[in-house]
């Protein structure tokens, strides 16, 4: 046996491939054909013409990878390609189009058959209708073993320990059929049955067929009685309910069954010279493309990183490297996307071209600005119907709450400077609320603003409980109002709670000061880090009707300093959001315990507030619609809570997460938070603020045009570049009255040149 992991530059010479799916099929090729003096043997345990699903999508991108490693197989696929550019969304009667989005597709068996012949050419033993040995057994006689042994991997449970799986099931029934005639574009078609929402995804894959899937939540699937009923009849029901989608026509079945879709994450790829790949390593839900496509790719960058690296070990290192990201990257859109579907039914009272538009962008993948590119009629046509005037990017269409009409979309999300002396702001706060002012966005935001000294977070947190305080920042607010008019600003007003008398950020994020701590106030006796943060004392009803107070006084002085509109900040594990999660309200008295309970002591505080408030201005509360924690606050929790303030005068949810207990887990990405918002924002018809990783332009306008949000705040990107709002405007050659430049400022309004880069080559030839 000669092993790659001592240097031999030949690589592995003797390969043992588990499972005969196009990954193991192309990844043994692949190998074959580089090395033809290596042994390799690929078990399967099915026959050969033994395949389950009907067609198979791969993206142009994956089929020139496929041409530069083996133009043989290359060839052989183009003669079978299906192509299309259109995707039909169907939804209550109408049907939208959409062009130019480019898919090719051909039959899984077809496939299969053409990588078995390519195998065969090169070499490689098949051994079909065999269970392959275990991993463990294999490793010990060959130099690599790969893994394409699928979503159900016997390697990758064998060997948890090493691989260090984590498989979560969703809130779908599935079901891979097929109908015998081709659909003229992708399709995606609701159906609003007495059951609950249906939905069918379906493409062709051949000139005389179409994958057909059929998808709805668990409790529809129940409620239509396809638990108790077979397959056969499961495929009639399923045709009556699409047949206007399928021209009366049959589905058919290839040993179909209903499924739930997992999602597969593992810690590592490798366990030794064993190795994962395809579904085996992730899966990525069918909505966004076909898994084929992921395991051909790591197909294609496993033989490379073995070619390219001097030992086995290093090369299964960078194929992980290599592959971790992009793998990752499209599970995020995956998710996003497996989650819409799931959320089906709270988007179908949307306008048809706005559903259209939201299922499009579902993954964040397509993007405002990309499906402009693609189908500039269909995009225009989204845009009318969301109301942007002629010419108008969607961020910029105004928006007005009670009294106040804000110019565009855009907010520069609270962000907590820690640069106070008693409370009072300065001219450092002036200077940075003023630039973002002067920069465009419809609406800035102070940081959170405390109520009381023993409310601050930090010594350099600002306030509103002395006179001092309220005349610092009547100077800000007329310096917004008469430096950049129509910018509104507002104010967010909140209480520390346990998280309170702490360093500064930078000195060390929630550390509790060194000296001149000052007691803490909670919903109940539990402190943020146990063991390094201070104990906080749970309010009595003293104590909670001085705090309301402490909300009631700062709420007259910030109407006294001129604000546009008042934020209750119910988020991040301060104080009011100290009631409203379970994790950290455990009292047993009208305050806690139930939902209704946790929100009593916040809607008091919003009730008091409210009052006070001038009746045109509008009122915003701030929540985290998830702790990111077991047993934490949920999404349906989420939605209550915005439910109740909203019924209690609430003009819009401002919708974050997380930040409340220590041991959260975000899954961080692109616009991460906002399916919470989303969720909210479709549920309950209200208006929501959608904040977290929200950085371009085209973010906001898909957001916004998909009616997943109706303002977007940001916080770093306009830590980066105060004036965001006004450079996505040229960006967007936008120069109408949603973002006017500064008067001072308007010679800036184009991009500076650069250095020149047109200069007329030299000619170096004759010709």
């Amino acid at each position: 046996m000669t092993a790659s992991g001592t240097g031999d530059p030949a690589g592995p010479h003797r390969i043992a491939v588990i499972g005969g799916g196009p990954g193991g099929l192309y990844a043994a090729a692949l190998l074959k054909r580089l090395g033809p003096e290596r042994e390799i043997t690929l078990w399967e345990r099915n026959a050969p013409d033994d395949t389950f699903g009907f067609g198979v999508v791969l993206s142009d991108e994956t089929l020139g990878g496929i041409e530069h490693a083996d133009p043989t197989v290359h060839r052989a696929l183009q003669k079978e390609f299906v192509r299309w550019d259109d995707i039909d969304i169907v939804h209550r009667g109408h049907t939208q189009t959409s062009g130019g989005h480019g898919f090719a597709a051909l039959g899984r068996r077809r496939l299969l058959e053409i990588l078995h012949e390519r195998c065969a050419s090169l070499g490689v033993r098949l051994r079909f209708r065999t269970e392959a040995p275990p991993a463990a057994e294999l490793a010990a006689s060959h130099d690599l073993v790969i893994a394409a042994d699928g979503v159900h991997s016997a390697t990758r449970e064998a060997h948890a320990g090493s691989f260090g799986p984590r498989v979560s099931d969703h809130r779908c029934r599935y079901i891979w059929l097929a109908a015998d005639f081709a659909l003229d574009a992708f399709r995606f078609e609701t159906a609003e049955t007495a059951y609950g929402v249906m939905q069918l995804h379906g493409y062709p894959f051949s000139p005389d067929a179409s994958t057909v899937i059929v998808e709805m939540r668990e409790e529809v699937w129940r409620a239509a009685g396809f638990d108790t009923c077979g397959t056969a009849e499961s495929i009639r029901h399923c045709a009556t309910v699409f047949a206007g989608a399928l021209g009366g026509r049959p589905l058919r079945s290839n040993n179909s069954s209903w499924l739930t879709f997992s999602t597969v994450v593992n810690a590592h790829w490798s366990h030794g010279n064993t190795v994962l790949i395809g579904d085996a390593a992730h899966t990525a839900h069918f909505s966004i493309g076909s898994g084929t496509k992921l395991a051909v790719e790591d197909a294609l960058a496993l033989a490379a990183c073995i070619e390219e690296q001097p030992g086995l070990p290093e090369a299964l290192a960078a194929y992980e490297s290599e592959r971790r990201p992009v793998v990752e990257s499209t599970q995020r859109a995956a998710s996003a996307s497996l989650r819409w579907f799931e959320e089906l039914s709270t988007y179908v009272d949307q306008p048809p071209r706005q559903f259209a538009f939201n299922l499009l962008t579902r993954s964040r993948r397509v993007t405002h600005d990309n499906l402009r590119l693609r189908d500039s009629s269909f995009t225009a046509a989204v845009e009318e119907e969301f109301g942007c005037p002629p010419g108008t990017p969607p961020m910029f269409t105004p928006l007005r709450l009670r009294g106040l009409e804000l110019r565009n979309r855009v907010v520069v999300s609270p962000m907590d400077m820690y640069s106070a002396t008693d409370g009072v702001p300065g001219d450092f706060h002036l200077v940075h609320l003023g630039a973002r002012a002067l920069g465009g966005a419809g609406l800035v935001m102070t940081e959170m603003v405390c109520v009381s000294p023993e409310g601050r977070i930090t010594p350099g947190c600002t306030g509103l409980y002395t006179g001092q305080q309220a005349a610092a920042w009547r100077r800000i607010t007329d310096f917004v109002h008469t430096g950049s008019p129509g910018t509104a600003i507002g104010v967010q007003l909140g209480h520390s709670g346990r998280k309170g008398s702490t360093k500064l950020m930078w000195d060390g994020i929630d550390q509790p000061l060194d000296a001149g701590n000052w007691p803490l106030a909670a919903a109940s006796p539990i402190p943020y880090a146990p063991g390094t943060s201070q104990v906080p004392q749970a309010l009595d009803q003293a104590g909670l009707d001085t705090v309301r107070g402490q909300f009631a006084d700062a709420a007259r002085r910030a109407d006294a300093c001129g604000f546009d509109l008042l934020e209750l900040h119910c988020a991040h594990g301060y104080l009011l959001s100290g009631f409203l999660s379970p994790l950290t309200n455990r009292r047993t008295d009208r305050y806690g315990g139930s939902l209704e309970n946790r929100l009593r002591f916040p809607l008091e505080v919003f009730d008091t507030v409210r009052e006070l408030w001038p009746d045109d201005r509008p009122m915003t509360v701030r929540i985290s619609a998830t702790d990111w924690a077991e047993g934490g606050t949920t999404a349906e929790d989420a939605v209550g809570i915005a439910r109740a303030f909203v019924a209690h005068g609430a003009d819009a949810i401002d919708v974050s997460t997380g930040q409340v207990v220590p041991g959260e887990r975000p899954e961080f990405g692109r616009s991460y938070q906002t399916p919470y918002a989303d969720r909210i924002r479709n549920t309950l018809c209200v208006p929501v603020i959608a904040v977290g990783a929200i950085s371009s332009w085209d973010d906001v306008n898909s957001l916004l045009l998909a009616g997943r949000a109706d303002l977007c705040a940001l916080a770093r990107p306009h830590l980066y570049d105060p004036h965001w709002t006004l450079h996505a405007a040229a960006d967007q050659e936008y120069a109408g009255p949603g973002a006017p430049w500064p008067l001072p400022y308007r010679a800036g309004s184009r991009t500076p040149p650069g250095g020149r880069t047109d200069a007329p080559k030299p000619r170096l030839t004759l010709g």
